[in-house]
């Protein structure tokens, strides 16, 4: 199956899923291909994550960029057990997602199974793609249990 087909593909599945950022993404990319600049394909793919990590970086800040966060807020999360167990998932989750990339490092041909794993949690659970490094350190601790469960038996 073609390259296009596939991108059309998930346009449709973007669409039908309500799922606005694959429908664009796969948009941008059809277009990149249709209008043959398929040189800039890898550069997309080797900095596309950075630029993704760095615009989700910048959207968390903003609060307090525009000071709707002060000291007081800052007091409170780490005196309070709902902010003591965010600053917890956040740590955990910066860990996991440190082992998604180094899964996709060590085996990159696991994206295929990411994206389609989480276009599936997208059209069917309604979930919200946050990207492939969460899903791989999701992965890399599933292999890990799974792993460790097949050599006791």
């Amino acid at each position: 199956m073609s390259g296009e087909v596939v991108l059309v593909l998930l346009i449709v599945i973007g669409l039908i899923g309500r799922s606005p950022i694959i429908s664009t993404a796969a948009c941008v990319l059809l277009i990149v291909k249709l209008v043959h600049l398929d040189r800039f394909l890898p550069t997309i793919e080797r900095r596309g994550l950075e630029l993704g990590l760095l615009f989700l970086t910048f959207s968390v800040l903003v609060p307090f960029a525009s000071e709707r966060i002060n000291s007081k807020d800052m007091m409170n999360v780490i005196t309070s057990w709902p902010g003591i167990l965010a600053l917890t998932g956040g740590a955990i989750a910066t860990y996991v997602n440190g082992k998604g990339l180094e899964m996709l490092k060590f085996d990159p041909q696991l994206i295929v199974g990411l994206v389609v794993g989480s276009i599936i949690g997208i059209v069917f659970l309604r979930g919200i793609p946050v990207g492939p490094l969460m899903a791989a350190g999701i992965t890399a601790i599933l292999f890990k249990l799974f792993s460790f469960i097949a050599d006791r038996f």
